[in-house]
């Protein structure tokens, strides 16, 4: 059995106006680095074995200060990348909608079969995630797992684990807050989840 927290990033400086940010480097706001010091803090109560980040600074950031608590060498980990938005990167919705109408109405009728032109399938993002999951299962097989990612990938990996259509993504959940915290566990190929979006202050759930 093998619990992982998951943690959004904290907001960063595209939080504004909801820019889709996949795979720009784009920074912390002053409120992101509160958020990410906020998950130090509660970090250092905690039982956690290791610390897995995405490659991307504001994910790296955010890990940082629950690292130094923990007294952890946080691994970075390819497979933990956003999405890739393709067209999409850096522009509202609106500015979609004005730039490419037809692919932007497709893609949120479907955003798996109809992923935004250039971008990643949601499909292959779900499978790497997964992948780093079942990886980090193997060796923390009785462990506690903090990772720190992205809110399109968390959210495709909660569906791709828990039997959810991946297209139903959005809808199912609709938001994943910065700095929250998201906990599965995975226990005989099987998933639960334990905990969602909960407030950094809330008392972990313990079986």
């Amino acid at each position: 059995m093998t619990d992982f927290v998951l943690v959004r990033h904290g907001e960063t400086v595209w939080h504004d106006g909801n820019r889709y940010a996949g795979r720009t480097d784009v920074a912390l706001t002053p409120r992101g680095l509160r958020q990410a010091a906020a998950l130090g803090a509660w970090a250092a109560g905690e039982r956690i074995d290791a610390v897995v980040t995405s490659p991307l600074s504001r994910a790296k950031l955010t890990a940082a200060p629950a690292a130094r608590a923990l007294g952890l060498v946080p691994r970075v980990d390819e497979r933990l990348l956003e999405v890739d938005f393709g067209r999409g990167e850096g522009l509202t919705r609106d500015e979609m909608r004005e730039r490419f109408p037809e692919e932007t109405a497709a893609f949120l009728r479907d955003p798996v079969a109809h992923h935004l032109p250039g971008g990643e399938d949601p499909r292959a993002a779900a499978e790497r995630a997964g992948a780093a999951l079942a990886d980090l299962a193997d060796e923390h097989p009785d462990g506690r797992v903090l990772v720190v990612a992205h809110s399109t990938l968390v959210r495709l990996l909660i569906c791709r684990q828990l039997g959810i259509p991946l297209a139903a993504y959005r809808r199912v959940f609709p938001a994943l807050h910065n700095g929250a915290l998201t906990e599965l566990r995975l226990s005989d190929g099987q998933t639960a989840l334990l905990r969602l979006n909960a407030p950094i202050a809330a008392n972990p759930v313990r079986a």
